[in-house]
């Protein structure tokens, strides 16, 4: 059984790093809006703020 792996844009990746440095919603509503887990957006955020 394969897995196939989704790979996000650049462009999602800022979008979702903005909505989290926003703070206008909860961690457990981006990545249901985005349908992306909160341990990757966690280590999107944090190689942006490097």
């Amino acid at each position: 059984m394969t897995i196939n792996r989704k790979k996000h844009s650049t462009q999602t990746k800022v979008k979702v790093v903005l909505d989290v440095l926003k703070g206008e919603k909860t961690r457990a509503e981006i990545t249901a809006k985005y349908d992306i887990h909160a341990t990757q957006i966690n280590n999107w955020k944090k190689a942006v703020l490097e």
